[in-house]
């Protein structure tokens, strides 16, 4: 456990600069327990602490881990250029404390992102050393047929790699949709492998990382969730052959 003064913690938390902080305290914006603190050199045990902004509740975390059902037409980038980012899709104080995607969508890919302030994590869950899946549903725009499935599973090559890539899975799920999944994470790797394979991709949507199912966490499209201990505990690879 650790111990702040009450305007590193508002700091610390995405409320903006420590000045700032101090203003909201001391002009009674911020309550524990249904009291108002005004002295912002109050210092204050980290965990577990709930406090209130704005009449807003919160909870003190000294990192924040995230899953969004990302929508289409969003950018995985902190400085988006064509479409707005997906940071704008979470409250303010996650931009200023830092949160940023693990690993990216396009723009038009929807489906499960996680997002977090935790650099050791982003690093961690996006190399490919982990060997972690991502699943992935895709409309194509040709009928799925068993040739394409095969072709999926056995590799294709695609421009700039120096071997084939391969789905790790695939399978048929309607007639113009296939779950595909995939641990290398390469550049829109769905959309060119679909290409490769003589089809096309015309909708794509991440279902799944590791074991944690997009389904599971019961998100429309543009809302999120914290991660739980027991959620993050399911980013892990998993054994399709078992």
């Amino acid at each position: 456990m650790s111990k702040l003064s009450l305007d590193r913690i508002l700091q610390s938390q995405g409320f903006g600069s420590r000045k700032y902080c101090r203003e909201l305290i001391e002009d009674g914006e911020v309550s524990i327990q249904g009291e108002v603190v005004d002295n912002y050199k109050l210092t204050l045990e980290t965990e577990g602490l709930q406090f209130t902004i704005f009449e807003e509740e919160w909870t003190y975390r000294e990192h924040v881990y995230i899953a969004l059902n990302k929508p289409s037409n969003f950018e995985c980038s902190r400085k988006p250029s064509h479409h707005p980012g997906v940071l704008t899709l979470l409250p303010e104080q996650f931009s200023w404390r830092d949160v940023q995607p693990v690993g990216r969508l396009d723009h038009d890919t929807t489906g499960m992102l996680l997002m977090s302030d935790d650099g050791p994590f982003i690093h961690a869950q996006s190399s490919p050393k982990r060997h972690v899946p991502k699943v992935y549903l895709a409309t194509t725009a040709e009928p799925v047929t068993e040739a394409l499935v095969n072709t999926l599973l056995s590799g294709v090559q695609l421009h700039d790699e120096p071997a084939p890539l391969a789905a790790q899975m695939c399978r048929q799920v309607a007639e113009f949709q296939i779950e595909i999944i995939l641990e290398q994470g390469k550049y829109h790797q769905v959309k060119r492998m679909l290409a490769a394979a003589g089809n096309h991709c015309a909708a794509l949507q991440r279902t799944a990382i590791g074991k944690l199912t997009l389904a599971s966490l019961e998100l429309e499209e543009g809302e999120w969730c914290y991660l739980t201990q027991e959620q993050l505990d399911l980013l892990v690879p998993v054994d399709f052959s078992a």
